[in-house]
């Protein structure tokens, strides 16, 4: 098929494979992404987690969802970075010419960004499994929770694409992407709510990450969750509508 007459789904479906390809030649963003949540795990595990008391769990157990959720964070600053270094390079210039829009370019960098983040994800959960971390979902609990994490993968990875066609640089594309990164501290992701501050605890139960978290680790170790599944449902829905939006926005405002 020429590229003239090449369909959106081709079209996206090269422009994914273009990105995982780019993935494997980046490999220190690669090592990273999926170093970086192990060592965090094992630091807060090993060095804080003796004296942190969760009132239910071990440690291990209770830190590992947040620990998930903090891959997603270092996953979307990649997708931001590369974005941006294909605005700087001209390569969206080039793609341009060949009547490539927003949606087939765009996805091809989400795409990718889900497929480190799930093998970050099994890497974080191996290395789990052998500090003692014993889960005992259902398997409907297993893929309830692998759904929640991937609508929230999906959906910062365009937040992030977006952020990308706003920065100038790869650098500042990084720094805008900072927030996702840093919102699953403010939450029950290592600590329990009700030990924070008091002024902390509007803004720590009513984000994003908080239900999203409290689902996964109900759903992994098979305890009642309540609501906070379709509230973490409709956050990431939210969240995925804007990017996609505004990521659209800015791709035609950048390429006019």
């Amino acid at each position: 098929m020429s590229d003239a007459t090449a369909s959106p789904l081709a079209t996206a479906t090269a422009l994914v494979g273009r990105g995982l390809l780019l993935s494997r030649r980046n490999l220190d963003a690669v090592v990273t992404a999926l170093v970086m949540p192990v060592m965090l795990m094992l630091v807060f595990v090993y060095f804080f987690g003796g004296a942190i008391d969760t009132g239910t769990t071990r440690y291990v157990t209770y830190v590992v969802p947040g620990v998930i959720v903090l891959c997603a964070g270092f996953g979307a600053a990649a997708t931001a970075v590369s974005v941006s270094e294909d605005m700087r390079r001209g390569t969206v210039d080039r793609l341009r010419t060949l009547d490539v829009g927003a949606v087939p370019f765009l996805t091809g960098h989400v795409v990718a960004t889900v497929a480190r983040n799930l093998l970050a994800t099994a890497l974080v959960l191996g290395v789990a499994f052998l500090i003692g971390f014993r889960p005992t979902a259902t398997p409907g609990g297993w893929l309830a929770a692998i759904g929640l994490l991937l609508a929230y993968i999906t959906a910062v990875s365009w937040l992030s694409a977006a952020a990308g066609l706003v920065a100038k640089t790869p650098e500042a594309a990084n720094a805008v992407t900072f927030l996702m990164m840093f919102l699953p501290y403010p939450s029950s992701a290592f600590v329990p709510i009700d030990t924070m501050p008091g002024w902390l605890h509007g803004f720590a139960e009513h984000q994003p990450v908080t239900p999203l978290i409290e689902s996964m680790r109900g759903l992994l170790l098979d305890q009642p969750v309540g609501d906070a599944p379709w509230t973490a449902l409709a956050w990431c829905g939210g969240l995925l509508a804007l990017g996609v939006a505004v990521s659209g926005a800015l791709f035609r405002r950048r390429t006019r």
